[in-house]
């Protein structure tokens, strides 16, 4: 077959369009080559967003491919006779027994329609070990088998937009091969399935992989799937999924998405499975590159299958030069053939000679510039990445050369010269990240513009605007020239049709005066392109664009920094692409009649004659030789010397030999088969997290013995080995020269001593400049380079990715998971396969694939290690809880164990700052199950938690969203967490809070407010009064009467006195003034209540006339959610008379009523008239009045039921809680069991019993936060995030105790925040470590193993262990005190383990105070880090070195110096930091820390990256010594000195160029905590308080002013010197030590 049939993108679009009666959507054509031809185009259905690969291809009607599309497509012919039909039935026939692996004698009809293949069916063994003679797609098997192998998947039939909205559809939905994984699923279950399971196993290496192949019916994963061949009189169309990258893409745009060396192992490992399925059916792919390494959106890798692969034609090999002066395939009528007939570019890979072309004038300035947009991967067609040029000339005037009038400078980008300089200077100063420019050279807005006559409105409305306004679009080519910051683009310069207007509304865009047309345009715009003055300058514009401008100082002097991507790890597809890294040599310009230039050919490159040109040719060679990587070998033999007909014959006399005593697969014993199931699966599971070492490998190469069986297949694994390096190089192997010195002299590059040894010796394998010693990819792929990890993620990840539907794929891995695959993997291998699997995840809906769903979910959690979590499982699950509306794996994770697992795996505070706030905003929606699942979750975790934390970060945000939106389930959180808790708690935490959302909610609902802040304010009050009418059976009468009746703002008459209050907010208000009345009783009433509420009866006794005129501030807020009750919402204020006179009269008496009520007469004469209501004696006052008074949510007495709400619900002992079946209803046990009988005890009985235990409550010291909460916004957006609730620090001491004997020098917190421990100086002037239960302020135990004052202590929250230093570091048991190593720099013992609880001691002698008075010992530590993502310690020590040590396994490890050995006395590590102590937020990821900080006694600072040991910067950060280091953000460091200033380093920045200096201090800042925005440091007896955003006094210079901590009565401050200082996060708190030993908790 020929070449294919390349038109110009419009005659494609019109192919297209003729083809599939104009109903498939032509998106954009795609090119090989640097001008707008090709055979392959972008389409995609009317009625879908799916997009799909067009690929034609010439159809011959004597070639294989096209007799076994014709022989599909008999079917379709209503004329087709018997026999076809009948060789049609044979064909498939033989075509299941393939599939099932059967040998058999029967043939194809394929294989002897022709006479060239009619004489190998005299037996089936030889015509399936000998391939066609007109083809050679295959050297084992005939034909119709190979493109059965490769294109299983392909729906054949003739072209109709009906077949190909069918195989869209079937792709789409996921039911090409959803069958197939259904029967892998059921294997997996151990049920019977059939074949096509076990077959597709065994192409994935199950039990494992094999080099005969046999062709089969399904497709292998990793073989890019052939959707459809659909037939055309004179052409084959393919259909191809479209994939969003190619690993070409990645490599020039985004290499850090490939983030590590599995990813690198698992991308090899796929190209090798598919390459040695191909290979065993002896098919070589023959182009393998990485643009033809298709990858999904989860990055598995599709290996290209086209036209090179089925269209080997010996008869008609390709001819791959395309000339467009000869039109190509173009109808007769085009016009684009001429438009580029002057044009002469080929799609050679050689980039040097086009150089060498334009450099010596051969080539034109528009040729070149269209080669390097092909290099930087620019598209035509695709607008979003389109062929960008420059703009040459301003269009004021008609260009002169002998003028400089009218020309653009082309040493300044059209950015800069749109933008100005000055501009670009401040955004490049005042940007968080620097940048200039902040948009793409040339963006699609500017494209469609530029292009819009032209394209439909459709695409206009999408790219430009929504509305489509012809006239907002420049009407000629100055103004276009103007309105734009972006270049040119090519059709500026060769077609005039972009001139003339398809549109009605929109005229043809103008040309210049001085262009009497559009042509004339095109040819004169195109003359001043080529004139030599664009030609002296065109190279600064190449530097700008694509060359070394683009980065580093270059960028910087030529404005021109781009703002980079968010982040470098996410995969992209289009970019900036920087060829150069050099200056790019200027254009020689030949001056007329000189005679000076004399260029000659000599190897391809120009020989100049003239002395003086020798430097510029030099320059010319030098930048060629530096730019080698523009045009990179993969491959040794081209396609051409593959099709000359010598070497076939050579390559048949290798194959041959190695094919003739091959047995075919089919006759394979299958007996094994029977027994696959679950348990067989993972036995093939293994796992093995450590790198296989690089003895191993040599032993491999040594000992391998299998080895590739043909050229081709041997090119094919040389690509591989060129690919590999490139992936860890980051730049080709191999160049055109270099791979030609390589193959003449067997010398290799020098870019392969860069390679790590284990790599090398894998990329040698398979580059061996002998094709016949390259292994076999089977070999390679049973090679220790794989980890086993690696390999079964791919057995779990093959079947996953065949294209099936997502439910069948969520079903498939929850079920092997399900079964231990994850877990018998590892966490290397769980963590590769969850990228892949937690997308389906989120997306699940159905009940089936929720409970698929969590089950998956469930096992990745506990096989990740904690970094992975929290990088993969953590934004899943955040997702999902973010989710609006019900969703079943919502409540599913809410109600199960879930949320416990999750708690234990990431800790606390990783917790409280990403999952607690998304399951409070689900209580701030309509109640469903998810509310009731988060409510209980709430309250029954309240507890662990303790008071603090419950406070800050459940009842505050709780509070913050009254009249949000709270649902019911929301408030009755805050009602039973009171109840948990207790009377106490209720008084001194809530009520407070309660008071202040009430005092908010009045001073807003007031006529003069605008309508949504009133609506807050009544709904707000409503929210209130329902949570104090649950609250009140907790408190005792006392505390009713003191906290809710006595206080001079009690709330109920309060908003009674309202006059402009809504009316469902007063009888809200009356109600539940009626509850507490019944609460005290009748005398009590009449004692403090009814004097209360005589101003309002004489109110109302007085306006019974006005009382129509009140006013209804609710409104429209939705009258189901405020409504108590549609039959009895009063209408007007008088009727509060009814709501509460005769509930009075009831409750007191009648005769007591009057007596305390002066206007009586006059109100029941108002209820007689208006609502005949007069007292008649009924016996006894009312005693069932609460259950006549409704409220808007049921009251919370003893003995009350809600069946919608989560009191349904059992908590399962105390801490976390956990639903009962739905089936039972359960209106007891809403508290846990231990709190029972407190909880139905009468409130004084229980009052009394507290007070006569003699002991003091948990947290009895904790203060209410209302004081520091006055200025809060209650009427803001509702919140649960700490960001939201900004830290107001009173710098009160709150509690104080003594800890030590002497200075209190560290602090380690614990994660739940109750515990700590306190490290200082104890009797006799040892080290000490105490314990603290700060619930109770107690000290539970202490650690006495230190001699020396404790310097640091961390507290190990993976193992619970606990370290500290003193010189020496000790590792002990947190819990038991019980010591279990000790390490030290000593020559004699550096660790010893401790198997008893004896202290062990060593020594040195620093001073009490911490610093010390002699240099410190160089063998001692002095600081301490504790790198939490791998469990491991780094220390600093007395000479300046790092030490890192592994707790776990108990030994020392790699030794990092940051001071050379001759630099003196050396400076000792003072502090130490790790970009680990950054916590995640909730909408970002972690990775692993990339760089440890230290620094030392001298004030100096340095930065080393954590893989290397390098130091990355250093500079001198202070000019005394550094007391302490920490990170506040990825990007941010701060440190503190005893130079008496706080410094914050923007590391962005290179660390030192940028700083912000905080002064004010009056002595050393000895230490400093950094809790959200802001760093709480001490200096001396005074804290201060800093923010990160660096804020200036009016001198424009950073402060901090000092202030005295103050007891919390106000009244005396401390004068002790503060020594050590730690952050309580979310208990809102700051811990404080002295140099006289206290430990005080301060807020």
């Amino acid at each position: 077959m020929g070449s294919a049939p390349r038109m110009c993108f419009e005659c494609l679009e019109r192919r297209i369009e003729s083809d599939f009666s104009g109903r498939l959507t032509f998106v954009h054509g795609l090119s090989e080559s640097p001008l707008p031809f090709g055979s392959k185009a972008l389409v995609q259905v009317s009625n879908s967003r799916q997009q799909f690969v067009m690929n034609y291809i010439p159809y011959r009607k004597d070639d294989c491919l096209a007799r076994y599309i014709d022989e599909y497509c008999a079917l379709e012919d209503g004329d087709s006779s018997a026999s076809e039909n009948t060789n049609l039935s044979r064909i498939k026939q033989d075509q299941a027994e393939v599939s099932v692996g059967i040998s058999s004698d029967k043939t194809s009809t394929l294989d002897t329609a022709s006479t060239e293949c009619r004489h190998f069916s005299n037996g089936a063994r030889t015509a399936l070990l000998l391939g066609c003679e007109t083809c050679k797609i295959s050297s084992r098997f005939s034909c119709s088998r190979s493109i059965t192998s490769l294109a299983p998947t392909a729906q054949i039939g003739f072209a109709s937009y009906e077949l190909f909205e069918e195989l869209a559809s079937s792709f789409s939905s996921g039911s090409t091969e959803d069958q197939l994984l259904h029967s892998i699923s059921l294997l997996i279950e151990g049920k019977s399935a059939g074949r096509d399971g076990i077959n597709f196993l065994s192409l994935v290496g199950m039990p494992s992989f094999t080099e005969d192949g046999f062709p089969g019916c399904v497709r292998h994963p990793n073989v890019g799937p052939i959707l459809g061949m659909l037939k055309l009189p004179t052409q084959i169309s393919f259909v191809l999924p479209k994939t969003p990258y190619t690993l070409e893409n990645i490599l020039h745009y985004s290499p850090g998405a490939i983030k590590s060396d599995w990813h690198i192992q698992h991308l090899i490992y796929q190209l090798l499975s598919a390459l040695s399925y191909m290979h065993g059916l002896g098919i070589a792919h023959g182009n393998l590159r990485p643009s033809n390494i298709m990858l999904t959106e989860t990055f598995w890798c599709w290996l290209q299958i086209g036209e090179k692969q089925l269209l080997n034609s010996k008869v008609n090999p390709s001819n791959n030069f395309h000339n467009p002066s000869t039109g190509g395939f173009c109808s007769e009528c085009c016009s684009s053939h001429a438009l580029y007939a002057d044009l002469n570019l080929s799609d050679s890979e050689n980039w040097q000679s086009s150089f060498y072309s334009w450099w010596r004038g051969e080539l034109s300035n528009f040729e070149y510039l269209l080669m390097l947009n092909r290099l930087a991967g620019r598209r035509w067609g695709d607008h979003t990445f389109y062929a960008v040029m420059p703009w040459v000339i301003d269009f004021s005037v008609n260009p002169d050369e002998n003028s400089i009038s009218g020309w653009r400078d082309l040493s300044k980008s059209k950015w800069r010269l749109a933008k100005g300089d000055e501009q670009l200077d401040f955004t490049y100063s005042t940007s968080e990240i620097p940048h200039h420019v902040s948009d793409e050279c040339l963006s699609e807005l500017a494209v469609c513009s530029y292009k819009a006559r032209r394209l439909p409105l459709s695409v206009l409305r999408t790219a430009v605007r929504s509305v489509y306004e012809p006239n907002e679009y420049p009407s000629n080519m100055q103004r276009l020239y103007q309105w734009t910051p972006d270049e040119c683009i090519p059709e500026f310069y060769c077609d005039p049709h972009i001139f003339y207007s398809l549109h009605s509304g929109m005229p043809d865009l103008a040309v210049p005066y001085w262009a009497g047309s559009p042509e004339e345009f095109i040819k004169l715009h195109r003359d001043a392109l080529e004139s030599n003055h664009v030609s002296r300058q065109i190279h600064h514009w190449i530097d700008i664009t694509f060359g070394y401008k683009l980065s580093g100082e270059a960028a910087v002097a030529a404005k021109n920094v781009m703002l980079p991507a968010a982040t470098s790890t996410m995969p992209r597809s289009t970019g900036r692409c920087q060829l150069f890294n050099q200056p790019h040599p200027p254009r020689q310009i030949a001056k007329k009649n000189s005679g000076r230039i004399k260029v000659n050919d000599v190897d391809g490159k120009p020989l100049l004659t003239e002395s003086n040109e020798l430097d510029k040719l030099e320059e010319a060679t030098s930048f060629c030789e530096k730019s080698w990587h523009l045009s990179p070998k993969y491959n040794v033999y081209t396609g051409d010397w593959l099709n000359d007909e010598s070497q076939e014959k050579e390559l048949l006399r290798d194959t041959s030999v190695n094919t003739s005593s091959r047995e075919p697969v089919s006759s394979m014993n299958y007996d094994w088969i029977s027994t696959i199931d679950s348990s067989y699966l993972l036995q093939n599971i293994e796992v093995d997290d450590d790198f296989v070492g690089y003895q191993d490998l040599l032993l491999w190469r040594q000992i391998s013995s299998s080895k590739v069986v043909s050229i081709s297949s041997a090119d094919d694994i040389f690509a591989v080995g060129c690919i590999l390096a490139e992936l860890q190089l980051g730049k080709p192997l191999f160049g055109l020269n270099s791979l030609a010195s390589y193959l003449e002299s067997g010398v290799l590059p020098n870019s392969m001593q860069e390679l790590p040894n284990h790599i090398k010796i894998v990329v040698e394998a398979c580059i061996q400049k002998e094709w016949s010693r390259r292994p076999s990819a089977k070999c390679l792929l049973e090679s220790p380079y794989f980890t086993k990890s690696v390999q079964s993620s791919y057995l779990f990840l093959a079947p996953f990715h065949l294209l099936a539907k997502d439910e069948s794929r969520l079903q498939y891995a929850a079920t092997f998971a399900k079964r231990g695959a994850l877990k018998k993997m590892g966490a290397v291998g769980a963590e590769i396969c969850a990228p892949y699997c937690l997308p389906l995840i989120v997306s699940s809906a159905s009940d089936s694939e929720t409970e698929w769903a969590y089950v998956l979910l469930t096992e990745l959690l506990k096989c990740l290690k904690l970094e992975a979590v929290m990088k993969l499982v953590v934004p899943s699950v955040e997702r999902i809880l973010q989710a609006t509306g019900y969703s079943h794996l919502k409540v599913s994770l809410l109600q199960g164990s879930f949320m416990q697992e999750i708690w234990d795996r990431i800790g606390k505070q990783a917790y409280f700052e990403t999952m607690h706030p998304l399951i409070i905003s689900n209580l701030c929606i309509a109640p469903h199950m998810s509310s009731a699942a988060a409510s209980v979750l709430l309250i029954g975790s309240s507890e662990e938690h303790g008071v603090p934390i419950t406070v800050h970060q459940t009842i505050l945000p709780l509070m913050l969203s009254f009249g949000k939106g709270l649902c019911n389930d929301g408030v009755d959180v805050l009602i039973r967490i009171g109840g948990l808790f207790g009377e106490n708690f209720v008084m001194k935490q809530i009520l407070p809070l309660l008071h202040s959302v009430i005092h908010s909610g009045i001073g807003v609902s007031d006529v003069n407010k605008p309508e949504p802040i009133q609506s807050w304010g009544s709904l707000a009050l409503i929210d209130c009064l329902t949570a104090l009418d649950g609250l009140i059976p907790v408190m005792t009468t006392e505390t009713i009467i003191k906290e809710l009746i006595e206080d001079r703002t009690c709330p109920y008459v309060k908003i009674l006195m309202l006059k402009d209050m809504g009316f469902r907010v007063l009888q809200c208000a009356a109600k539940s003034l009626i509850r507490v009345c019944l609460q005290i009783g009748p005398d009590l009433t009449a004692l403090h209540v009814l004097p209360k509420l005589n101003e309002l009866f004489d109110e109302l006794a007085f306006s019974q006339k006005k009382n129509t005129c009140s006013v209804n501030l609710v409104g429209n807020m939705g009258v189901g959610r405020m409504k108590v009750g549609e039959e009895d919402c009063i209408g007007s204020r008088m009727e509060l008379v009814l709501l509460l006179y005769p509930q009075f009269a009831s409750l007191l008496g009648i005769e007591k009523l009057r007596q305390c009520c002066p206007t009586w007469l006059l109100l029941e004469q108002f209820l007689l008239r208006h609502h005949n209501w007069k007292w008649e004696y009924a016996g006894d006052s009312i005693q069932s009045g609460p259950d006549n008074i409704r409220g808007r949510r049921p009251s919370h007495n003893k003995g009350s039921t809600s069946e919608s709400r989560p009191s349904k619900l059992l908590f399962n002992g105390v801490g976390w809680s956990r639903p009962q079946s739905q089936g039972k209803k359960v209106a007891k046990n809403l508290l846990p069991s231990k709190n029972k009988f407190e909880y139905n005890q009468n409130p004084v009985e229980r009052h009394v019993a507290i007070s006569s235990s003699g002991m003091q409550e948990p947290w009895y010291w904790f203060p209410s936060p209302a004081a520091s909460w006055n200025g809060l916004d209650f009427s803001g957006r509702a919140g649960g995030s700490k960001d939201e609730l900004p830290w107001k620090i009173s710098a009160s001491i709150i509690q104080s105790v003594r800890a030590h004997h002497g200075a209190l020098r560290s602090f380690a917190v614990c994660q739940d925040e109750c515990t700590i421990f306190t490290a200082g100086v104890g009797p006799g002037f040892k080290g000490n470590i105490q314990k603290w239960d700060l619930s109770r302020i107690d000290c539970v135990s202490s650690y006495n193993g230190h001699d020396e004052v404790v310097n640091d202590i961390f507290v190990m929250a993976s193992t619970g262990r606990v370290a500290s230093c003193d010189g020496t570091v000790h590792i002990w048991n947190g819990q038991t005190g019980k010591q279990i190593s000790v390490f030290s720099e000593s020559s004699s013992t550096s660790t010893r383990f401790v198997e008893m609880d004896e202290d062990n001691m060593l020594h040195f002698n620093p001073l009490t105070s911490g610093m010390l008075s002699t240099p410190f010992h160089g063998n001692l530590y002095s600081a301490m880090d504790y790198l939490e993502f791998n469990d491991r310690l780094v220390v600093g020590t007395g000479n300046g070195s790092l030490r890192f040590i592994d707790v776990n396994q108990g030994q020392k490890l790699h030794l990092w110096k940051s001071e050379s050995a001759d630099s003196g006395f050396p400076s000792l590590i003072s502090s130490i930091c790790s970009s680990s102590s950054v916590k995640v937020h909730a909408e970002e990821t972690i990775s692993s820390p990339s760089w440890i900080a230290a620094a030392t006694s001298t004030g100096c600072c340095r930065l080393f990256d954590m893989r290397s040991g390098k130091i990355i910067s250093s500079w001198q950060g202070h000019d005394g010594y550094v007391t302490k280091l920490a990170v506040a953000a990825d990007h941010q460091l701060v440190s503190s000195s005893l130079d008496k200033t706080l410094r914050i380093w923007d590391l962005r920045r290179n660390g030192t160029a940028e700083h912000t200096v905080f002064r004010g201090y009056s002595d050393g800042v000895t230490g400093f905590s950094v809790w959200g925005q802001n760093v709480i440091s001490i200096s001396r007896n005074k804290i201060g308080v800093s923010s990160l955003q660096g804020s200036t006094d009016e001198e424009g210079k950073h402060r901090t002013t000092p202030q005295h901590l103050y007891t919390a009565d106000g009244e005396s401050k401390n004068v002790s010197v503060l020594s050590a200082i730690g952050i309580l996060p979310f208990s809102r708190l700051f811990l404080v030590g002295t140099e006289d030993g206290h430990l005080k908790i301060c807020c």
